[in-house]
């Protein structure tokens, strides 16, 4: 007779499980984007990583971590390679879906003419994978969750990894809920941070339980709703040639002098990042990637604003500009 475990009943409730359809239910289901590259760095035995100079440090960290070598390539104001890329013999390439500027045609395109490559959807989660395409997906930029990244690929791997548990990283996300975000920024940051070291594990069940809980049409919609109305207002000084593609993770307004435009902003509590600081450090000044890391605004547009948010922020930079 086999005998039962025994599980828990009765005692105070916990958080309810939730139950509406989850995005990319057919994913590989990880704790964060870094270790869906970690991925498939292994399970792919990518021997190097030809990545654009636009990038964070969390891209390079994994691959000096897993002792893969890497090369830069430059992009462009259109946010393409500026050049024609020459991957070398089990060289790989990370295109970077920046803003949901590409369709799945031109990113199609772009696998076409180098067949071994990483489609980067950090700024795109709701735009559909390409069939047999290794594509990442990161939940942290668009939901109220501590960790969580889906990878597509059809890349066996060799190893089985644990489940992540997030319960005692969650404090950041419940304290701004209830106050401000200034007050629970240095937590945010540490929960960043922490990824750095971490290694590849499943998705927790909690992060997965709070994606089950997402209207994800309203979410879509909403950020949609939010793009058009920014592009209305800043299109003609927009030094960025922009389309609305679904759902994108954040306006970028690229003016000159937006890195001091960023600062005033964040003086009256319009917080706009500075995306990829790190590409000051390995680009100069006259370089194209420096130009956009400094010059780009990213305005939030995400599904806590409506038009009268955007309406707000249109005011204020109008001011400042």
């Amino acid at each position: 007779m086999v005998k039962k475990i025994m599980r828990e009943i009765g005692g105070y409730i916990e958080l309810d499980t939730y139950h509406l359809p989850l995005l990319h239910e057919r994913a590989v289901a990880l704790n964060c984007g870094r270790n869906a590259l970690a991925y498939l760095l292994k399970a792919r035995k990518i021997g190097s990583l030809l990545i654009p100079k636009f990038i964070c440090d969390s891209v390079t960290g994994v691959c000096e971590r897993e002792g893969v070598p890497y090369r830069f390539y430059s992009v462009g104001t259109d946010l393409l390679p500026a050049e024609p890329l020459e991957p070398k013999e089990e060289e790989w390439v990370l295109f970077v879906n920046y803003y949901s500027q590409f369709d799945n045609a031109t990113i199609a395109e772009i696998v076409k003419r180098y067949q071994r490559v990483i489609v980067d959807q950090t700024h795109s989660y709701f735009q559909e994978p390409i069939p047999g395409v290794d594509t990442i997906y990161t939940c942290r930029k668009y939901f109220g969750v501590a960790d969580g990244a889906f990878l597509y690929t059809d890349a066996a791997s060799e190893s089985s990894y644990p489940v992540d548990e997030s319960f005692d990283r969650m404090n950041f996300l419940l304290g701004r809920y209830e106050r401000t975000a200034s007050e629970f920024y240095p937590e945010y940051a540490a929960n960043n941070e922490y990824f750095r070291t971490q290694p590849i594990k499943q998705m927790s069940k909690l992060t997965r339980n709070l994606l089950h809980a997402i209207d994800y049409e309203k979410v879509k919609a909403v950020r949609e709703e939010n793009f058009r109305q920014l592009h209305e207002a800043f299109a003609e000084v927009n030094q960025l040639k922009l389309k609305s593609e679904p759902g994108t993770f954040m306006y970028p307004l690229m003016l000159e002098g937006g890195g001091k435009i960023r600062k005033r902003l964040q003086e009256k509590k319009i917080y706009i990042p500075t995306l990829w600081p790190d590409v000051f450090g390995w680009c100069s000044e006259e370089e194209t990637e420096y130009q956009l890391a400094r010059d780009i605004l990213p305005l939030p547009i995400d599904q806590r604003y409506g038009r009268e948010d955007m309406d707000y922020m249109i005011g204020m930079i109008r001011e400042m500009i």
